[in-house]
């Protein structure tokens, strides 16, 4: 059950942890790293902190454990930042949501005909009913 509370506080640590990867973090294992979503537990002492990153399976999990030797780190930003009694423990999950869309785009770019082929022999069906039966615009205004 994810309150409003929970999902303001999720929303602020996710905007405070994906600004200090960006500027803040100097590990160089953390690069191509985006923020998608925080889920805050009911008691607001955990977080667990989705991320997509960029290239191979090696780099993502190099990108993982460089994130996790940085928690402490973000941590302390989020305590900087935001006033809570309490300063949720970051645990990083890779989301893996970004390289499902991709392959499923790829997929159906295989699978359906491209956008641009329009069969020849079809007749034009940008224009009305109308148009096409009689010829010409002109013809069919001057009916009505």
């Amino acid at each position: 059950m994810s309150t409003r509370r929970l999902l303001k506080a999720a929303e602020a640590v996710r905007e405070v942890v994906s600004m200090a990867i960006l500027t803040e973090v100097r590990d160089p294992r953390v690069q191509d790293v985006t923020v998608t979503g925080v889920e805050m537990a009911p008691d607001m002492r955990s977080a667990k902190v989705s991320v997509s990153i960029m290239g191979s399976p090696a780099k993502q999990e190099l990108a993982l454990r460089g994130l996790a030797n940085s928690a402490g780190f973000l941590q302390s930003r989020i305590a900087d930042r935001i006033d809570t009694r309490y300063i949720p423990r970051l645990r990083f999950e890779l989301d893996a949501g970004v390289k499902h869309a991709l392959d499923i785009a790829r997929v159906l770019g295989e699978v359906l005909p491209e956008a641009g082929a329009v069969d020849a022999s079809a007749p034009d069906s940008s224009a009305s009913p109308a148009v096409q039966e009689s010829g010409t615009q002109d013809d069919v205004e001057g009916n009505v």
